[in-house]
């Protein structure tokens, strides 16, 4: 399963990226995190599907310092994995 998020709150500035980086990888999910230009976050995870509600639920949650208000869930084609390697962070240093 392939799945998009979009995660609107107090998500940039506070680690929020980092924390997605932390849980995805230790689900072994692929995909990326990113920070949006209107402050929100963006993600998109591969794997299957008990581990995927799994960092769902940890994207609601949220890292310390951060506050989820919304959290907007898409499925994807399931041959958008195939674009997908191990989880990292775009646009970081």
């Amino acid at each position: 399963m392939v799945r998009h998020y979009l995660i609107s709150g107090r998500v940039q500035g506070v680690g929020f990226r980092w924390f997605v980086h932390r849980e995805a990888a230790e689900l072994n999910l692929n995909g990326w995190v990113r920070n949006l230009p209107s402050g929100e976050v963006e993600c998109v995870a591969a794997g299957p599907e008990d581990r995927l509600k799994e960092l769902e639920g940890h994207l609601r949650q949220g890292s310390r310092g951060s506050r989820v208000d919304r959290l907007q869930i898409h499925d994807l084609d399931d041959n958008e994995a195939d674009k997908l390697g191990p989880f990292q962070i775009e646009g970081a240093w």
